[in-house]
């Protein structure tokens, strides 16, 4: 458990630099005069490379020790973060964007590869879901601590804070364990894999096809969500940055947290009954969350408290995706490729989800802006900010849009999910029938429970 923790600290900090720079898009935006569309083309440059990077670093977790890929990205992300506080125009910030999202993609191959091999297959899901509690606890803390800095120190000051505590914890890591590739499998695979390219194989699989497609809206969707919450709240229910950052915090971190630890739990207790029963947690969940974010764009300007309710459910329901998804991921891949199946995920989610989703999201918000002059015309003058905050209210709609999208993805993956554990399965009695018998994980029939004496 020490090394459970250990994992969520160096995740927090991933997210926490991360969405740092979403606490100060206000302020950086009127000091340097930048457009909605460049707001988002600084995330898109740090996801772009993030996602290109994540491949040949998710093979190295597959093949090298994951403690220190580990602390050599933490290191070198904590590093930039600090450095984009020295940055003084758009240029320099986009370049050390670039640098952050070099480190920071070996976090997710490393530390999930760890989490398969520390945990046996029924525990994965509550596991997984301590390691991503890092996320909405790391955007969390991002909106408190750099809304509350930024309204008084300025938005440089919110960089140099978010970057030292890493290279403390890169010097932990150091000291994680590196136990055997598939340890925790009752059938002592090791480093086997089914004959073939790893990359043909993982996309053989027709459950992991749906997850990518999947990965690829969810991301989408989150990531032009929390980078322009904060604005939206600023401009259209007219709160100052650090009220947006509170609110932002209760919306997203708060409930996010409990959303993921619930979608654990409920991920571990479903695939009991039903072996594509974390997949179908994570398509209900959407399917809720999808009305849920409606409503809360429909409420006025003003309306805090309504919106915190229904967005925060929404946030809620969103972020048992999470847990969920990622443990179907170590269920259907055998250990040897696990590392590769999440780095090939990560590229396509990142590449084409969340490098989009921010730029997307500033391009409507800018276009339904321009509109919004041109439809008012000489009948009536509306201020350059009046017109950045309908704009962007409007934008907002296309989240629970896709999200409909996203759910009906989620329940065509829950269809594929069964026939792929057992194809995973069957293949792994082939290795050793002997251990197949003594198996306490993957079982064919009957849900994910350990056959009984």
């Amino acid at each position: 458990m020490p090394t459970l923790w250990l994992l969520f600290g160096i995740n927090l900090l991933n997210f926490f630099d991360r969405q740092i720079l979403a606490a100060v898009t206000e302020p950086l935006r009127l000091e340097w005069g930048l457009s909605d569309t460049q707001l988002g083309w600084l995330v898109t440059a740090f996801t772009l490379l993030y996602a290109v990077v994540g491949l040949p670093l998710g093979r190295l977790a597959d093949l090298w020790r994951r403690n220190l890929l580990l602390a050599a990205g933490l290191a070198l992300w904590s590093s930039l973060t600090w450095l984009s506080g020295l940055c003084r125009s758009f240029w320099p910030l986009f370049a050390a964007r670039l640098g952050v999202g070099v480190g920071e993609a070996s976090c997710a191959p490393a530390a999930s590869s760890l989490i398969g091999d520390l945990y046996r297959p029924l525990e994965r899901a509550r596991a997984m879901s301590v390691f991503m509690m890092g996320l909405p606890v790391g955007v969390a803390l991002s909106y408190l601590v750099g809304g509350a800095i930024a309204q008084h120190y300025g938005w440089r000051a919110v960089f140099y804070l978010a970057g030292f505590p890493g290279l403390l914890l890169a010097g932990a890591a150091l000291f994680l364990p590196e136990p055997p590739r598939g340890r925790c499998e009752a059938i002592q695979v090791g480093a086997k894999q089914r004959p073939g390219s790893s990359t043909a194989l993982v996309l053989g699989i027709p459950t992991m096809r749906w997850i990518i497609a999947s990965g690829l809206l969810h991301n989408f969707i989150m990531y032009a969500f929390t980078f322009f919450l904060p604005s939206f709240l600023v401009r259209h229910h007219r709160t100052t940055v650090q009220m947006a950052g509170l609110v932002s915090a209760l919306v997203v971190g708060s409930v996010g947290a409990l959303g993921m630890l619930t979608g654990g739990w409920l991920g571990d207790a479903a695939i009991k009954r039903r072996q594509n029963g974390r997949m179908l947690v994570a398509a209900a969940a959407v399917s809720v969350a999808a009305p849920a974010g409606f409503l809360a764009l429909l409420l006025p300007s003003g309306a805090l408290l309504p919106f915190v309710a229904l967005q925060g459910m929404a946030a809620l329901l969103m972020y048992t995706y999470y847990a969920t998804v990622y443990a179907t991921i170590h269920d259907i891949v055998e250990p040897a490729l696990r590392g590769r199946a999440m780095a090939i995920y990560f590229f396509a989610m990142y590449m084409l989800g969340a490098s989009i989703g921010p730029v997307a999201l500033g391009w409507l918000s800018d276009f339904f802006a321009r509109r919004a002059a041109l439809s008012a015309g000489a009948a009536l003058v509306l201020a350059p900010e009046q017109l950045r905050a309908i704009g962007l209210h409007q934008a907002m709609y296309a989240i629970p849009a896709l999200s409909v999208v996203l759910a009906a993805v989620l329940f065509a993956g829950a269809a594929t999910t069964a026939k792929d554990i057992v194809g995973l399965q069957d293949w792994m009695k082939g290795l050793d029938a002997k251990g197949a018998e003594e198996y306490d994980g993957l079982v064919p029939k009957g849900g994910l429970e350990p056959p009984r004496a």
